[in-house]
């Protein structure tokens, strides 16, 4: 019996770098093509798709932006209300120093910027007011993603404004002289605020921009009121069931130790014969004031049937 006439195709991995061929008969390597066929054409969709996601994107923007501003004149009435936010923000809070956080008081403004066409970067202002650090009112860091609008393609950069620092209060200075004195853990890779504010090394993962960007930014009175929010939703109130049950833990506990004195005391108490003496004595004090009960009784019942007599 004669197999099929097969025709055999090396089709180049999609990786193609060549290093890797496999071989198809004509039925898979024609399936294969319309697989391919129908792929270009979702691509070509998402593509499209893409582009109109990001004319609306950019039409919200322009509507939310007015809004933006009228929450950062509202803001302005709060003290250290930027300041509170980034405190009660764990991963922000992880880099902040004691002198960062008094600097950060001067901060009234915070406002985040997407440039014109979204997917090639976006900027974060931060606005101050008069103060003992440094002289600039308003310090931005730029993220440019390159022209493919994605981390990792392209060229990503990021740049800052240069902080014009007075005498002696440079921030970064200080904050690398205390990390010489103690080792510090800084999950994000910062060492602190200003410090990350000045980096530049890797921009496609910085977790504080994204941060910011993303989560902050949008809604901060989230951050605000993150301690008020966490008693409304009964995270102090379980705190005080579980500090509730540990007393009951602990007085059972300490029950327990009780009665274990107690069965010690007996055991030594079981040892004294004296003692033994004195409780059958006591038992028959008992009996005793038993047989006194009965004998009132019994008078009671005579008095009864006396007076019962009287009548006749």
């Amino acid at each position: 019996m004669s197999s099929p006439t097969k025709k055999l195709k090396k089709v180049e991995d999609s990786a193609g770098d060549g290093n890797d061929t496999r071989d198809y008969d004509v039925e898979i390597q024609k399936t294969l093509e319309e697989i391919d066929g129908c792929q270009n054409q979702i691509d070509g969709l998402n593509e499209k798709a893409s582009d109109e996601i990001l004319e609306v994107e950019k039409k919200y923007n322009k509507l939310r932006k007015p809004y933006f501003q009228k929450r950062n004149d509202i803001i302005k009435r709060i003290p250290n209300f930027w300041l509170t936010a980034f405190v009660n923000n764990k991963k922000i809070a992880e880099i902040l120093e004691e002198d960062e956080e008094d600097a950060l008081r001067y901060l009234n403004k915070l406002e985040v910027e997407e440039f014109e066409d979204i997917k090639s970067g976006y900027r974060i202002n931060f606005y101050f007011d008069e103060n003992p650090y440094f002289e600039n009112e308003v310090l931005t860091k730029e993220f440019h993603l390159g022209s493919s609008g994605e981390w990792g393609l392209g060229d990503p950069a990021s740049q800052s404004t240069p902080i014009r620092w007075k005498d002696g209060a440079d921030l970064t200075k200080r904050a690398k002289g205390k990390a010489q004195l103690k080792e510090r853990k800084r999950p994000l890779g910062h060492r602190s605020f200003f410090d990350w504010f000045t980096d530049h090394g890797d921009p496609s993962s910085d977790d504080i921009a994204e941060l910011i960007k993303d989560d902050m930014w949008p809604n901060p009175l989230q951050y605000y009121l993150a301690p008020d929010m966490d008693v409304e939703n009964g995270i102090e109130g379980e705190g005080e069931e579980v500090d509730g049950d540990s007393e009951e833990e602990e007085e059972d506990e300490e029950d327990v130790a009780g009665e274990e004195g107690d069965d010690v005391g007996e055991g030594e108490e079981a040892d004294d014969s004296i003692v033994v003496v004195e409780d059958d004595g006591d038992m028959e004090d008992e009996d005793e004031g038993g047989n006194d009960e009965d004998d009132l009784l019994g008078d009671d019942e005579g008095d009864q049937e006396a007076d019962g007599e009287e009548p006749e």
